[in-house]
């Protein structure tokens, strides 16, 4: 028999899925509650690289470049821009029609203001564009002159973790006059700050007037839908209650999942686990480089030399699957960063040697200040392995431990700590690692002109092809110097997630824009 379907019975097929009987549709005035592990210190995206700030404040600021899903710096609120013969000046036409969340329209002032406090204050303009000053060329267009040729410029300008972030010139002349970090929170992304309650939690609310780029999404990059109303980000510090909220389905996604116990979650109804496939973190040490008992290179060997990484960073996080070992600066599937020159000093774990240059050393019997939080239980694990290696190869030691944010607020002050375990996020260029740059003066204080004069070459080199041997001997001269011990990476964490939460991604953090919650 033949069969005849009119073309509202095609239309309808092609929108159903498999096995449905009828169509989901996006509910737009839903909510999306999240269990967030960690409290941010400080909601100023310009004074911290730390993902408990970066991952709210990408939903609320945006910024001249962003990324793309092959980690390329892309405009996003600049419409065009031009790059000088000498390739030392560019100039960027914004965008017409956008409007802060307070109505305001941007223009080439806010910028100004924005970016020059962005390079006088963050750790990444005061490293990676020394000497440079935004200028206004119109009410459009904005321009500023480096004082060589750089490689990595529209790069730093996209960083993702220490967001230089465009803010209406109001609010950045406040906190330039009060020499304090900015409280009011006012963007053009498609959400605007609601509600901040410190330690409890956070509520983002849709834009309405948000002006979206138009080209197709890509990573942090082009088009973004505000799909649900409001976004609770719900600080939840202790591990078994989030893992119980998301087997409950209490929360429609889960950040931070207690590694030891993440199986369990495949047998819970209506949910999905969702495995980031790109990103994750350097594993570390950093150690307090200006003062203390590791301001001497020699002690800093000495633990370099006994460690046992595999057991290190199993004892971290538990299982082989969420960490990688590997003594690069750089990413395998980053091809112009990853080296393994550094490999011959990595994982030796040679106790003897690490005893004798111990006493090699200017060490004297001071106890070690090893700084850590139960926020995050990993980097706490390894804080305990870092104690017992110490103790091993004669060295004295105690493990302060705080919250969250008062290690942030500690570990600005070289007196309160010798070492701690960090994670620092995949970037796009090793230039934004903040803890190699002297000129950064990221907590630990690095201080070596050779890794300096490094990273500066690269930055000049005509192509990334001819960078590829500097960055080689960066790797190397971070392995004898120790600004940190790179272990590894993590692989990037699984998200646990709703079965009616459609579209979400992940690109070295939470991309929220384009996600949606489905009703039947």
């Amino acid at each position: 028999m033949k069969m005849l379907f009119s073309a509202a019975a095609l239309l309808l097929a092609a929108v159903l899925p498999l096995g449905s009987a009828q169509a989901e549709s996006v509910d737009r005035n839903a909510m999306l509650n999240i269990a967030y592990g960690n409290r941010p210190g400080t909601l100023d995206p310009y004074l911290t690289t730390n993902n408990a700030t970066s991952d709210v404040d990408r939903h609320i600021f945006e910024t001249l470049f962003t990324i793309n899903a092959k980690f390329e710096p892309v405009p996003e609120l600049v419409q065009r821009y031009s790059l000088s013969d000498d390739r030392k000046t560019y100039t960027f036409v914004l965008r017409d029609g956008i409007h802060f969340h307070d109505g305001q329209l941007l223009t080439a002032d806010d910028v100004v203001a924005s970016m020059n406090r962005w390079l006088a204050v963050s750790t990444q303009g005061k490293a990676n564009l020394p000497g440079v000053q935004f200028t206004k060329v119109d009410d459009k267009t904005v321009s500023f002159t480096l004082p060589a040729p750089s490689l990595i410029t529209l790069n730093v300008l996209a960083d993702v973790k220490n967001i230089a972030a465009i803010m209406p010139k109001r609010i950045i002349d406040e906190a330039n006059s009060s020499k304090k970090p900015v409280t009011e929170l006012i963007g053009t992304g498609p959400y605007k700050l609601a509600e901040f309650k410190p330690g409890d939690y956070l509520h983002l609310t849709r834009y309405d007037q948000y002006q979206s780029r138009t080209e197709p999404a890509s990573g942090l990059s082009g088009q973004k839908k505000a799909n649900v109303k409001d976004i609770w980000f719900r600080y939840i510090t202790d591990e078994s209650t989030r893992l119980a909220g998301a087997m409950t389905g209490e929360y429609d996604l889960v950040f931070q999942l207690p590694k030891d116990n993440i199986d369990t979650l495949n047998s819970a109804p209506d949910l999905s686990l969702f495995q980031p496939q790109s990103g994750g973190s350097l594993i570390t040490y950093l150690f307090n480089k200006h003062q203390g008992p590791f301001a001497d290179v020699k002690l800093r060997q000495a633990f370099n030399l006994a460690l046992d990484v595999h057991q290190t960073l199993l004892a971290g996080y538990s299982d082989p699957r969420f960490f990688k070992e590997d003594p690069s600066l750089g990413f395998p599937d980053q091809v112009d960063w990853y080296s393994e020159a550094g490999k011959p000093f990595w994982n030796q774990h040679k106790l003897d040697e690490a005893r004798a240059l111990v006493k090699a050393s200017g060490y004297k019997g001071e106890e070690v200040v090893i700084i850590a939080t139960k926020e995050y239980a990993e980097l706490y694990n390894l804080a305990i392995v870092a104690q017992q290696v110490l103790k091993q190869i004669g060295v004295k030691s105690r493990l302060d431990v705080y919250d969250w944010p008062t290690v942030l607020q500690r570990r600005q002050d070289p007196k309160n700590f010798d070492l701690c375990a960090l994670e620092f996020s995949m970037r796009q260029v090793l230039h934004q690692y903040p803890f190699l740059d002297s000129r950064a003066k990221f907590p630990g204080l690095s201080d070596s002109p050779e890794i300096d004069n490094v990273l500066d070459q690269i930055k000049q080199a005509p192509s990334l092809k001819a960078a590829k041997p500097l960055v080689d001997k960066l790797n190397t001269l971070s392995w004898q110097y120790l600004p940190v011990i790179v272990l590894g990476r993590t692989t990037p964490d699984a998200v646990a997630i709703k079965s009616n939460v459609k579209g979400y991604q992940d690109l070295i953090g939470p991309v929220l824009w384009n996600v949606s919650v489905t009703k039947l």
